[in-house]
C-alpha cells in the first residue's frame, strides 16, 4: 500500500498507514500560509478491501464548517469523479472505500490541472474571435494568460470574467470552461448576439502557482489574491497588478469573479452593495442579472449567500467591490458549493464538474439580461 501526492495540486501528508483500515493522513498548509483544506493525493492498494482514511486536525483548517456533510470525490480515471462515504466528527474526516481498482486518487472536489488549463488556452485560441494574451509571469514564473473574445469595437462592451483566485477552487474555472464553450459555438445565437455587443476578457486561472503546488486560498508566497485588489505589487502578488493593469487599458463594463464556498451547499453571488459609489443604477443591473439567472437554471438561487454589506463599509480590497468602484460597474462575486447543491441533490456526483460547465453556460444568459444597460 503507497500514498503519494507529488504530482499537480497533490497535497497530503501520510501520519501512518498500518492497514488498509488504520490510515491516518493530514493536509500541508499553503505555503507561508496557516490555510489548508485542500487535498489531491494517490491510494496504490490492493482492490475490493475495504480502506478506512482518516485526515486529521480539521479543526484548524481554513473552513471547519466545509466539513460539516461533505463527502470527498474519488476517480480511478482522473475523468469521472464520483462522491464516496465520509463522516466527519468535528476535528476528523474518515473516508471508508472499498476501491475496484489498485490505484485509486481522492480529493477535496475534482481537480483542474495544469495541463489541462493550458489545453483550454490552447483550444480557445485556435478559434477565430479569439486571442490569447500574456500578461506577465506569476512569482514561479509561470505565464499569466487572459484570453479575448470578440472584435473591439466602437460602443462595444468590455465584460470581465475571472476565476481561481482561491487555487483550490477548481469548480471556478470548471464553470469557465463551459462558458468558453458556449460563447466559441460559432452556432448558437445567444454567443453570435454577446460577441455583437460586447468583447470578452477571461482569467481563466488567476493563481496557477498555487494551482500546481496544491493551495487552498494563496499564491507562492502565501498570499491570499482576493484581498490583494487596493494596492497589488508584483513582489506580492503579479497575478493581480498584471490584470488590474489590463483591465485600465480596456476598461470594465461588468465584472465576474468566480468561486467556491466551501460551507454553504448553494450557487449565489455576491455583489457591490457596501461600496461609496453603489447606486440606484447597479441596483437594477444586479437584479436584472439575478432575475435572469434564476429563470435560467434552478441551480442557482438569491435566498442564501452572504450577509450584505453595510452602505459605505465593503472591503475595498476584495476584487468585487474594488473593480466596481473603479469602474462604477456591475461586478459579482459568483460561489459555487464544494459540497452539493442541496436543493437540487446527486447522492452519486454532488457539484460536479458537469454541472459547474453547465451553470457557465447558463450565466451567458444573465449577461444577455444586461448587457444594452452597462456602461
Amino acid at each position: 500500500m503507497r500514498i503519494s501526492s507529488n504530482f499537480d495540486s497533490g497535497n497530503i501528508r501520510v501520519i501512518s498507514a498500518h492497514s488498509e483500515s488504520d490510515i491516518q493522513l493530514a493536509i500541508n498548509k499553503d505555503n507561508q500560509s496557516d490555510f489548508y483544506q485542500w487535498f489531491h493525493f494517490k491510494l496504490d492498494t490492493r482492490p475490493w478491501i475495504s480502506h478506512c482514511l482518516t485526515i486529521t486536525d480539521l479543526e484548524k483548517s481554513a473552513y471547519p464548517e466545509g466539513w460539516k456533510n461533505y463527502q470527498a470525490v474519488a476517480s480511478y480515471d482522473r475523468q469521472e469523479w464520483f462522491r464516496v462515504e465520509t463522516e466527519f466528527d468535528g476535528n476528523n474526516l474518515t473516508i471508508e472505500h472499498t476501491p475496484e481498482h489498485g490505484q485509486i486518487y481522492f480529493a477535496y472536489f475534482a481537480p483542474y490541472g495544469y495541463e489541462r488549463h493550458l489545453d483550454l488556452l490552447a483550444w480557445a485560441q485556435t478559434n477565430d474571435l479569439c486571442e490569447e494574451t500574456f500578461l506577465g509571469n506569476t512569482l514561479d514564473g509561470r505565464d499569466m494568460s487572459m484570453l479575448t473574445i470578440g472584435e473591439p469595437g466602437e460602443g462595444k462592451k468590455a465584460i470581465w470574467i475571472t476565476a481561481r483566485q482561491h487555487p483550490g477552487e477548481t469548480m471556478a474555472e470548471w464553470l469557465v470552461e463551459g462558458l468558453l464553450e458556449r460563447l466559441l459555438d460559432e452556432d448558437d445565437g445567444l454567443a453570435r448576439l454577446l460577441l455583437d455587443k460586447a468583447v470578452f476578457y477571461v482569467v481563466p486561472n488567476m493563481n496557477p502557482d498555487g494551482s500546481v503546488r496544491g493551495h487552498l486560498r494563496t499564491n507562492a508566497k502565501g498570499v491570499n489574491l482576493n484581498r490583494e485588489w487596493a494596492t497589488p505589487s508584483m513582489d506580492k502578488s503579479p497575478e493581480v497588478f498584471l490584470v488590474t493593469e489590463k483591465m485600465q487599458q480596456t476598461g470594465v463594463d461588468l465584472f465576474l469573479d468566480m468561486h467556491g464556498d466551501e460551507a454553504l451547499p448553494y450557487n449565489f453571488v455576491a455583489g457591490s452593495e457596501g461600496n461609496p459609489n453603489y447606486d440606484g443604477r447597479i441596483a437594477q443591473l444586479e437584479t436584472a442579472f439575478k432575475n435572469a439567472l434564476l429563470t435560467a437554471t434552478p441551480e442557482f438561487q438569491d435566498v442564501f449567500g452572504y450577509d450584505k454589506d453595510e452602505p459605505g463599509k465593503a472591503n475595498m480590497t476584495v476584487a468585487t467591490n474594488a473593480v466596481a468602484h473603479a469602474f462604477s460597474c456591475l461586478a459579482y462575486t459568483l460561489e459555487m458549493p464544494f459540497k452539493d447543491n442541496i436543493e437540487i441533490p446527486d447522492t452519486a456526483y454532488g457539484w460536479s464538474p458537469i454541472r459547474c460547465k453547465q451553470l457557465g453556460q447558463d450565466v451567458l444568459v444573465a449577461i444577455r439580461a444586461v448587457v444594452d444597460e452597462l456602461r
